[in-house]
């Protein structure tokens, strides 16, 4: 991949604040929050975000920092590890997973932004939590320097408690005012206004509302090229010339869909946790009235969706090791990470997400009407991952049709 060499101001390179971080203690500390994050769930839900008390312990666990590079003051895990921590998390809670993996899973993505937008965001401390939403819902129109930007995003999960966000621009050509391309724009959490309009039946407690600029002044460098006006992909990633990680050479569309996906399979372990204490402590309201768990039919439900989550596990695991396989190889000089590769491992993932679907939906099924109640946990599991399964990312049948074009020589008909 080539990329126009960046100029780098001269700067200080931020340490972590726990130099000697390994993986094995974060994932340790993300299991240890699981109990209370579970007990929060319908606190979480009713909220409609994370709350400040969750988001500053996140903060001090580091976890927004897993793929952070480590000259801004990150922790700069691989990919799979980065999944690891999202796992745990998600377990405890789909929605407060969410909040953190889509957020701390975007240091990936502005990892390609120019150094000055870099060094100038991550400023003296490296704090950075910015959800992200690529859809041209915005303009903006060069000036001296850079942009007017003006417009708004839906869905920008975790805005209440970011420190910027990411959003996708229409470049408009003043003359013609028709878009030219589209560009990614980081935004500060002062500059956008919060629009309260997230009302839904599942991952309500994601404060996924829309945020709002006016007008705003975006200088060059806090811009990124993404996609032609056609939809093509950019490779132009300048902010790659000051990191030597090829994990950050790679596609980003595999990696954003991971991060969601590695919630899902937490939350299907979490939903798995809730059905077996279900199996061992309800009994068949027939006699001779057995505990669930001594029942064959039960038996063979767990074990049946043991099986799923598992293998979903296993399958995230491998893509986060293909894709940093796919980085080291082209970094080095071998073949290029290209669109094909791009897409199998999105369509695995899309996988991984039917794979935890199905598992959670026979549990809901088959572990009583109680399960329906409102503020069921095993219920809230169920309905937070049959949202996410809608994500615009998560269209499988799209993705394999595009794969497939691609294969066979002809251009997708979209970017998923």
């Amino acid at each position: 991949m080539k990329n126009k060499k960046a100029a780098v101001p001269a700067f200080r390179p931020i340490g972590p604040p726990e130099p000697d971080l390994t993986v094995k203690e974060m994932v340790a500390r993300a299991v240890a929050l699981r109990p209370e994050l579970r007990a929060r769930q319908a606190e979480t839900e009713r909220a409609g975000r994370l709350s400040d008390d969750m988001n500053r312990k996140f903060v001090e666990a580091g976890f927004y920092r897993a793929v952070q590079p480590r000259i801004f003051g990150g922790y700069e895990f691989s990919v799979p590890d980065f999944m690891r921590v999202m796992m745990e998390v998600g377990r405890g809670c789909a929605e407060s997973g969410w909040v953190l993996a889509l957020t701390a899973g975007h240091a990936h993505l502005f990892a390609g932004f120019p150094p000055q937008g870099q060094i100038e965001v991550y400023g003296k401390d490296g704090e950075f939590r910015a959800p992200g939403v690529p859809q041209p819902t915005a303009r903006a129109v060069p000036v001296p320097g850079g942009y007017r930007l003006t417009g708004g995003w839906d869905y920008m999960s975790g805005c209440d408690i970011a420190t910027h966000i990411i959003g996708g621009a229409a470049i408009i050509d003043p003359a013609t005012d028709k878009m030219t391309r589209i560009d990614l724009v980081v935004v500060d959490f002062a500059d956008y206004t919060i629009v309260d309009n997230w009302s839904v039946f599942g991952m309500q407690g994601t404060g996924s509302k829309r945020v709002e600029v006016k007008d705003l002044f975006v200088p060059d460098y806090r811009m990124m090229p993404w996609t032609t006006a056609q939809a093509e992909m950019s490779s132009e990633r300048p902010g790659r010339a000051i990191l030597d990680n090829p994990m950050y050479f790679g596609k980003n569309p595999p990696f954003l869909v991971a991060e969601s996906c590695a919630v899902v399979v937490g939350a299907a372990y979490g939903a798995l946790d809730v059905y077996e204490e279900v199996l061992k402590n309800r009994r068949s309201a027939f006699p001779p009235f057995p505990l669930r768990g001594e029942m064959a039919e039960y038996q063979h439900n767990f074990g049946r969706c043991q099986t799923l989550i598992d293998t979903a596990h296993a399958a995230m695991i491998q893509v986060g090791e293909q894709y940093m396989d796919l980085c080291r190889s082209q970094a080095s000089g071998g073949p290029p990470f290209g669109a094909e590769a791009e897409r199998r491992l999105q369509m695995i993932e899309q996988q991984c997400i039917h794979l935890c679907f199905e598992a959670v939906d026979i549990m809901f099924r088959t572990a009583g009407t109680s399960s329906a109640k409102s503020d069921a946990m095993l219920g809230r599991f169920w309905r937070n991952i049959g949202v996410i399964r809608g994500h615009l990312a998560h269209q499988s049948d799209s993705a394999a049709l595009n794969y497939g074009r691609l294969r066979f020589g002809e251009r997708p008909m979209g970017r998923i």
